[in-house]
C-alpha cells in the first residue's frame, strides 16, 4: 500500500472523485445549521440533509464530494486508545437521486486497490442480510444486489459477511423517514482472529473498517413498513485519520504524521516544567498511564482548537449544550496535563501547533486563533483554580484516612469533593488509586440523588417559576422575561439559555448561559427589541398539552423532568413558544415599557440581568 500524508490524501480522494463527475465543495461548519438533534456535526451527511432529502436541488449539481470536519463525544471516554477520536476528518462522495450501488461500490473498490494500494485480498466487506417476514410490517429484504456487486470485484463470498440491521443500516432519522441498507469495508490487519466468530466489526483489532457506503433507497412510514423511497441517494464517509494510520502501518492514529507535532509539543512542555505548579500524581505514573494522557490532552485540545475557531463561532466554555461539551474537553485536557507535569499555558501552547497543523487546509484557524488563545487561557486558569482548592481538601480527607488506618474515602465526602470544590470524581478515583484508597462510587450515586430531590424539594416550596407572589406587577414581569429570553436568543444565538430566574414586584433577575460580558450595544439591541414586541402588542395565548407534543411544535422546554403529564404552553405570536407553570398577561401591550438596569456575571459561564418593566400609559 502507498504511504500518504493527511495532505495527499484528501487531494487524491477529492481528484478521484471530481474525474468521475463530482464537483469538489467546502466542508461545513462542525457546529450545525437549524439541526436541534445535535450538538455537532457528526457526520459528513448533516450539512446536506436538505439535498439528501429531495427538499433541493444543490447548486453543484447532483455529484458531490468533500471533506468534513466532524466532532462525536459519545464516546469520550474511550479516547485514549488506539483509535477513538472527538474530532476527525470524514471524506466523502455524494449521489442526489443520481448513480446507485453499482458504481458506489466499483468506485470505492478502485479508489482502495488503484489509489490507495490495498491489496484486493486485504479487503473484507458486510452487507445487509435482511430482517422480518415477507408481506409482514418491518420486514427488509436482505441486500443481494450489493453481494452480486461485490463479487463482481472479485470479492469471493467469504470475505462478504451479511450483517444484521444494527451493523449495515441507516435511518431514520426519526420514526419515520428515508433510510436504507449500507455496505462496509474492511481491512484485515494480518492479526490471528480472536475465536471462531471473529469477523468485520469484532473490536479485537483484526480488522479495522476504513469506508461505508450508505445506499438510502426505503422510506419507513407510520405503519413501520420500508417501501421503496421513489428516489436514491449514495452516502459515504471514509475518516482521514484512520486510513492514514492503516497506510502507514503505524500502531495508532496517534503514532502518525497527524498527531506528530502536537505530541512533540506536550513531551517538550513536559521535559520543561512549563510551570511551577505541581501536579498531584506524576511521580507515580505508569507508562500505560502516560501514553493515555497524551492522547487524550492531543485530542481534546485538536477538538477544542477547532470549535473555538469554526467560523460560525458561539460556542464557547459553558454549562449546557455544546458549551458544556466544549468546557469538559478543555478541563478534561488540563487535569491530564497536571498529571503529566503540565501547568497553566500549555492550551494555548498547543492550540498555535495544531494552527500551524493546518492552517493552510483551514484557514479560519489562524483568523480565529487569537480568540479561541483568549477563551482557552480563561478557562483552563478557572478549573486550575477549581483543582488547586479540590486538591488541598483531598490530601486533607486522605491524610486523615491513613491517620485512622482506613482506605475508604466515603461517597458522601466524595460527592462534597464535587459539590462544593468542583472536584471531578473522576479526578478523585484517579488520586486515591494512587494513594492505595477506594472511592464508594455508590455512595457518590446516593449523595448526587438525594442532593437533586433536595433541590426539586426546595424549588417547588416556593412560588412557581420563581416568582415571589401571584400579583398582576409580578404577572407582567414574569412575561417580560420570556420576551427577554427571546431577545437574547435573537442577538446573542441559542446558546444563550435560561439557568433561573427570581421576580419580585420591584424588578426581574433572569440568569442565562453565556462566556463573556454583554456590550452596550448588546443590552441595548436586547432592550430595543422587546420594547418594539411590547408596543406592537401581540397576543399572549395558553394551552395545556404533553411535553411531547409542545416540544413537537418547537417549544422550548428547559427543565426536564420538572414537568408532569400535561403542561402549560405559552405562545407569543412568532416570538416565544415556552412551556411554563407560571402567570402571564394575555397582550404584550400590558407590559409597558422595559429598562435594563444591570447586567453581571453569575457564575462561571452564566450572565445575569435585572431589568423593570414601566408604568402602563
Amino acid at each position: 500500500m502507498k504511504n500518504l500524508t493527511a495532505d495527499e490524501l484528501r487531494e487524491a480522494y477529492l481528484k478521484f472523485f471530481e474525474s468521475k463527475g463530482h464537483a469538489i465543495i467546502s466542508g461545513a461548519s462542525v457546529i450545525p445549521e437549524n439541526d436541534p438533534t445535535v450538538l455537532f456535526t457528526t457526520a459528513g451527511m448533516h450539512p446536506l440533509v436538505p439535498y439528501l432529502m429531495g427538499a433541493m436541488e444543490h447548486p453543484a449539481g447532483k455529484r458531490l464530494t468533500d471533506v468534513q470536519k466532524c466532532v462525536r463525544t459519545g464516546d469520550i471516554d474511550e479516547v485514549g486508545d488506539a483509535a477513538h477520536l472527538t474530532f476527525f476528518e470524514m471524506l466523502g462522495n455524494w449521489s442526489l437521486n443520481d448513480y446507485f450501488k453499482r458504481e458506489a461500490i466499483a468506485w470505492s473498490f478502485e479508489f482502495l486497490t488503484q489509489h490507495l494500494g490495498f491489496r484486493p485480498e486485504q479487503l473484507n466487506v458486510t452487507v445487509f442480510r435482511g430482517e422480518g417476514k415477507e408481506g409482514e410490517p418491518g420486514y427488509i429484504p436482505a441486500d443481494d444486489e450489493a453481494v452480486e456487486i461485490w463479487k463482481a470485484q472479485g470479492i469471493p463470498e467469504e470475505r462478504i459477511f451479511r450483517l444484521p440491521r444494527e451493523d449495515n443500516w441507516w435511518g431514520p432519522a426519526g420514526t419515520t423517514g428515508p433510510c436504507g441498507p449500507d455496505t462496509e469495508m474492511f481491512i484485515d490487519t494480518g492479526k490471528e482472529k480472536c475465536g471462531a466468530d471473529c469477523r468485520p466489526g469484532c473490536h479485537c483489532g483484526k480488522y479495522i473498517e476504513i469506508w461505508n457506503d450508505v445506499f438510502m433507497q426505503y422510506n419507513k412510514n407510520e405503519e413501520g413498513k420500508f417501501v421503496p423511497l421513489g428516489r436514491h441517494n449514495v452516502d459515504t464517509g471514509m475518516g482521514v485519520e484512520r486510513t492514514i494510520c492503516m497506510m502507514s502501518g503505524a500502531p495508532t492514529v496517534y503514532d502518525t504524521e497527524i498527531f506528530a507535532p502536537i505530541m512533540a509539543a506536550i513531551d517538550a512542555l513536559r521535559s520543561k516544567g512549563y510551570s511551577s505548579r505541581q501536579p498531584a500524581v506524576d511521580n507515580q505514573l505508569s507508562d500505560d498511564d502516560v501514553l493515555k494522557a497524551r492522547r487524550i490532552i492531543a485530542d481534546h485540545m485538536r477538538t477544542a482548537t477547532f470549535i473555538l475557531c469554526d467560523p460560525k463561532g458561539g460556542v464557547k466554555p459553558g454549562n449546557v449544550g455544546a458549551n458544556y461539551v466544549l468546557r469538559r474537553l478543555i478541563r478534561r485536557a488540563v487535569r491530564y496535563a497536571r498529571m503529566l507535569g503540565i501547568g497553566e499555558g500549555f492550551t494555548v501552547k498547543l492550540a498555535e501547533v495544531i494552527c500551524d497543523k493546518y492552517n493552510h487546509v483551514y484557514p479560519e484557524l489562524k483568523v480565529n486563533l487569537q480568540q479561541c488563545k483568549l477563551d482557552l487561557e480563561a478557562e483552563e486558569k478557572r478549573f486550575n483554580a477549581t483543582l488547586d482548592k479540590g486538591e488541598a481538601m483531598y490530601k486533607k480527607v486522605a491524610e486523615q484516612l491513613k491517620l485512622h488506618g482506613q482506605s475508604q474515602i466515603s461517597g458522601k465526602t466524595a460527592f462534597k469533593l464535587y459539590d462544593t470544590f468542583g472536584f471531578p470524581l473522576e479526578m478523585t478515583c484517579e488520586m486515591a488509586a494512587k494513594d492505595g484508597l477506594q472511592v464508594d462510587r455508590a455512595g457518590f450515586d446516593e449523595a448526587n440523588r438525594k442532593h437533586q430531590e433536595l433541590s426539586r424539594t426546595t424549588s417547588a416550596g416556593s412560588f412557581k417559576a420563581g416568582l415571589q407572589d401571584n400579583s398582576a406587577v409580578v404577572t407582567r414581569m414574569h412575561t417580560a422575561t420570556h420576551l427577554l429570553h427571546a431577545a437574547l436568543h435573537k442577538v446573542l444565538g441559542p446558546t444563550a439559555l435560561q439557568k433561573g430566574s427570581n421576580i419580585t414586584p420591584e424588578r426581574l433577575r433572569f440568569d442565562f448561559t453565556w462566556p463573556e460580558k454583554l456590550t452596550p450595544e448588546q443590552i441595548k439591541a436586547v432592550e430595543d427589541l422587546v420594547n418594539g414586541w411590547i408596543r406592537e402588542g401581540i397576543d399572549v395565548t395558553k394551552k395545556l398539552t404533553t411535553v411531547e407534543e409542545a416540544k413537537s411544535e418547537g417549544a422550548m422546554a428547559l427543565f426536564g423532568s420538572k414537568y408532569g403529564d400535561q403542561v402549560s404552553l405559552y405562545t407569543i405570536g412568532d416570538i416565544s413558544k415556552e412551556i411554563c407553570c407560571g402567570p402571564h398577561v394575555t397582550n404584550t401591550s400590558e407590559l409597558g415599557s422595559f429598562k435594563i438596569q444591570k447586567e453581571q456575571s453569575s457564575s462561571a459561564g452564566v450572565r445575569r440581568i435585572k431589568a423593570v418593566i414601566g408604568n402602563l400609559s
